[in-house]
């Protein structure tokens, strides 16, 4: 891996547009009750057959992160807590990066440390979904 730092910037690009999004999303799920306005929020893959789907809990996860109570969201789905810390830490560098010329890193990977990682997300999304499935069905055996 390669880690290379360009000179300071306020050049728009794609880690600006995710970070806004971030913003965005970690307002509304702190500020909107989402959930509770929209009459048919929830998940229909669950309703319709009792098992929930790999994405059951984003929304708590993300209402829970952006309310500060971490360990609640890492029990409702532990990967969409780590996209909410992720969203929060670019909207971060994207203010850092707009007002103070803070730029993004240039991060550089092998064929190989791709192969790792998409291995590593695959695996880390099978283990995230039967950690779902298992709160689901057995809650507290888990996570007290």
């Amino acid at each position: 891996m390669q880690v290379s730092w360009p000179k300071p910037n306020r050049t728009f690009g794609p880690f600006d547009v995710l970070g806004l999004v971030g913003m965005g999303g970690l307002f509304v799920a702190r500020f909107i009750p989402v959930a509770k306005i929209i009459p048919f929020w929830g998940c229909m893959f669950r309703r319709i057959t009792g098992i929930p789907c790999p994405g059951c809990g984003l929304t708590r996860a993300a209402d829970h992160f952006a309310h500060l109570h971490w360990l609640t969201a890492l029990k409702a789905n532990p990967l969409g807590t780590l996209g909410a810390a992720v969203f929060a830490v670019l909207a971060v560098w994207t203010l850092l990066h707009l007002a103070f010329k803070v730029p993004f890193p240039d991060i550089t990977l092998s064929d190989r440390e791709w192969r790792v990682l998409r291995y590593v997300a695959v695996a880390a999304f099978v283990v995230n979904y039967a950690f779902v499935i298992v709160q689901h069905r057995f809650p507290g055996l888990l996570w007290g």
